[in-house]
């Protein structure tokens, strides 16, 4: 029965109608990529639309063995309750992963999350209440708008340019508004690719420490870089120490099927984030924690993403050689330096959510760009996923898309 709707009762009296569903559900609704991969699944379909990685390049056999061994050797431990925090080898290995790379990192400053979506509602949880504001890019990863409306925020969008977010203006805004956080994924952003300069993220810290404001700092696909040199990250700058929350995941470069992230935040922050995952699943399942543990121990995981990457710089170039012919004439795109996506502005006057139903028929997708925008939606824009097909599906994709276009 749904709610609001009156029948009777077995006895035959009229049955009073159940309470309806909160508002922060209905008001948010669902995500409009879920939508679309639900209507594009079929296999004939080239679905420039999901975020998926590439299943041919996951490492089936190093993953398998690593749950075969966790099995044989610890299943008791592997197949019970565990610490909210995440298991402490895991930990270590996280934190070692990030001390390898320039950012010194205590075990005990990591909170294991059931990817590292979950963290995003974790820290909603923490630090909002409704009505407060935080502050986003524009365009931003929609599952974070999801997440902070949910909690009953209102999200802002700060101005930028192909570069990213503009610190002046993350600045005024703050000013005005006085946000609790400000979110970006300044690597290999989602939607759009791009990346965040170095010299952005050293501004971005000094607003935060500055004016009073937390910083989330997105990272899922920053290792997964095909050129130029890697950029630190914000919250290795100046200021940005003690108000940074940076997250990452396995999803991309592991497999996304294990659910494992992570954060790496201030003690008080962390401490607030694990009792709100008490509330939410107790922790991460054992079993896939300890696996991916040995799976560092016992593989090279640097290795392997490095083969991904390079799989994955073969198929962004495929995309780029053929956007010519399958996009309007007058439309832009990027080139991203890693990462998952591209973003492409068709001419004016183009709808790319309003052409998307035409497109299909052609057996194609991707995700229009409105969505994306938690302000005034740019609805030319459509964000084009390369990784999930090889090159010679991409460039059969951009045919049809072209076709569908009329291009």
């Amino acid at each position: 029965m749904v709610p609001g709707e009156v029948r009777d009762g077995s006895d035959g009296v009229a049955a009073a109608p159940v309470p309806g569903l909160a508002e922060r559900v209905t008001s948010v609704g669902g995500s409009p990529v879920r939508d679309i991969l639900a209507v594009t699944s079929r296999p004939e379909v080239v679905n420039f639309a999901g975020g998926l990685p590439a299943p041919e390049l996951f490492d089936t056999e190093g993953v398998a063995a690593a749950y075969r061994d966790v099995l044989a050797e610890s299943a008791g431990r592997a197949l019970q309750y565990a610490t909210t925090e995440g298991e402490p080898v895991l930990r270590e290995a996280l934190a070692a992963r990030y001390g390898a790379r320039g950012l010194p990192t205590d075990a005990d400053g990591m909170l294991v999350t059931t990817g590292s979506q979950q963290a995003l509602s974790l820290l909603a949880t923490a630090l909002l209440e409704p009505g407060d504001v935080v502050l986003v890019e524009d365009p931003c990863y929609l599952a974070a708008l999801q997440a902070f409306r949910l909690a009953g925020a209102r999200v802002l969008a700060v101005p930028g340019d192909a570069d990213g977010v503009d610190p002046d203006a993350l600045a005024a805004l703050v000013t005005r508004t006085r946000p609790k956080l400000f979110y970006t994924v300044p690597t290999f952003q989602n939607p759009t690719g791009r990346t965040l300069p170095a010299e952005r993220r050293a501004a971005v810290a000094s607003v935060a420490a500055r004016l009073g404001l937390w910083i989330v700092e997105d990272d899922p696909y920053g290792e997964l870089r095909f050129e130029g040199e890697r950029v630190p990250w914000i919250a290795a700058c100046a200021g940005a120490e003690d108000r940074t929350a940076l997250l990452g995941s396995f999803s991309k470069v592991m497999a996304p099927g294990m659910r494992l992230g992570w954060m790496r935040a201030p003690a008080a922050l962390r401490r607030a984030c694990a009792v709100a995952k008490q509330a939410a699943d107790l922790h991460t399942p054992t079993v896939n924690q300890l696996a991916a543990a040995r799976y560092l121990a016992d593989r090279d995981l640097d290795a392997h993403v490095g083969r991904v990457a390079a799989a994955y710089r073969e198929r962004r170039d495929a995309m780029l050689s053929g956007l010519a012919g399958a996009l309007p004439e007058g439309s832009v795109w990027n080139r991203p330096e890693g990462g998952m996506f591209l973003w492409a502005r068709l001419p004016a006057g183009y709808d790319t959510t309003a052409l998307l139903p035409r497109v299909v028929e052609h057996d194609v997708a991707y995700v229009p760009g409105a969505p994306f925008y938690a302000g005034v939606a740019d609805r030319s824009t459509m964000r084009l996923c390369f990784v999930t097909q090889a090159p010679g599906e991409i460039r059969e994709g951009l045919r049809r898309l072209g076709e569908g276009l009329g291009a």
